[in-house]
């Protein structure tokens, strides 16, 4: 295994907060990039003051800013644009994720830093994109989720929409952002380009996520509508109770793999009934065929019913809760539970790199910095310390 990661070298200023940006700034710093974090100066990015803390400190922060550096500058003030005309010189991008038009107030929009440096990559993330009517307006995941369509389908029919649990359009976002950011350093460094912007809405990254709903609806007029705990025409795929309450997926929707499924029920004639016997027939008859699952699986213990799932290989699993995957054996043999040592925390569970690499993995090797420009004296020098 070779000690290089595969992004050293590869300089980034993320000049974003919260989440969209700093996420995609996370996984550019887990695979070894050297990213310089931009904070205003005094509390620093606001998400030093989100989400649970020990001490005072928060654990989001120490998550989502680790492997970063962290530097101070005032990008209100002609002396801060000024540090950013002088870092991008030495950079290879860019992350930011202000409103569409702030960098070009400031005088720092793409066509001036290209000036700059031509082989400059910028990365912009926003709720909507760098164009359109919406451009101009705030945009956060809750209404990029909303708006681009996943609201909608989520949750039971007639229901309120519910938001899942977590900020996914940003993460989302961040992530088509990175897949940009990549294609773009491959174009211009193998294949001899220039730089370029890289333009990620979290509104177009949920549509993105929609698989055949557009053309469902072009031509058979037909709109998805929210299934709750299934998929409609794919079955059986759902939740199952066992004797004691609990609940666990199986999803036995493709052919071969629903004939195990009824061996392992110890009613193999299932396979072979015309309701059930094919993908097609088997989704219309979906409502049917759970049914008879979860007769079947509410007589069995938790072990029983996941022991006789196992012997046919159907395809299973728990519903987790953040405990469980911490316990979880495959999840701690993986190296998905890092322990890393710090001051502040003494060590802190946090997720492992994603994903994993045979020859170059990522590595944590450090939380989010404490202060806010922690690292300003290496890299704007002993004037700014």
């Amino acid at each position: 295994m070779s000690e290089t990661t595969p992004l050293q070298g590869v300089r980034i200023l993320e000049m974003g907060q919260l989440i969209a940006g700093p996420f995609t700034g996370s996984r550019l710093a887990d695979f070894g990039a050297e990213v310089i974090k931009i904070e205003p100066p005094g509390r620093g990015d606001p998400m030093r003051d989100w989400g649970k803390k020990v001490d005072g400190t928060s654990l989001w922060w120490a998550v989502i800013a680790r492997n970063k550096k962290s530097v101070t500058v005032d990008l209100s003030t002609s002396e801060g644009r000024d540090v950013i005309r002088e870092l991008v010189k030495d950079a290879d991008a860019i992350v930011e994720n202000f409103r569409p038009g702030t960098l070009e107030r400031w005088g720092i929009g793409p066509e001036e830093l290209h000036k700059i440096n031509p082989g400059l990559i910028i990365v912009r993330i926003s709720g909507f994109g760098q164009t359109g009517p919406y451009a101009s307006r705030p945009g956060f995941a809750s209404v990029g989720e909303a708006m681009g369509g996943l609201r909608y389908i989520n949750g039971f029919p007639g229901g309120v929409p519910p938001r899942c649990g977590i900020s996914l359009g940003d993460t989302l976002a961040a992530l088509f952002a990175f897949e940009g950011l990549l294609m773009a350093l491959y174009w211009r460094d193998a294949r001899g380009g220039t730089g370029q912007v890289v333009d990620a809405s979290i509104l177009e990254s949920c549509f993105a996520m929609l698989e055949s709903t557009l053309p469902d609806y072009d031509k058979l007029g037909i709109v998805r509508e929210p299934t709750g705990t299934s998929l409609k025409s794919l079955a059986p795929s759902n939740v199952y109770p066992t004797k004691e309450g609990r609940h666990i997926v199986i999803a036995a929707n493709a052919d071969p793999m629903f004939t195990r499924l009824t061996r392992a029920m110890n009613m193999p004639e299932l396979a072979a009934d015309p309701r059930f016997a094919t993908h097609i027939p088997r989704g219309e008859n979906g409502e049917e065929i759970d049914r008879i699952i979860a007769e079947w699986s509410s007589q069995l213990t938790y072990d029983e019913l996941t022991s006789a799932l196992d012997a046919q290989a159907v395809v299973w699993g728990p519903i987790n809760s953040i405990a469980d995957i911490v316990e979880d054996p495959h999840v701690q043999e993986r190296g998905m539970i890092v322990r890393q040592p710090d001051d502040r925390f003494g060590d802190l569970a946090i997720p492992g790199v994603v994903p994993r690499l045979s020859v170059t993995p990522g590595k944590v090797n450090w939380l989010g910095r404490a202060t806010p420009g922690t690292d300003n004296e290496e890299i704007l020098g002993s004037d700014h310390a």
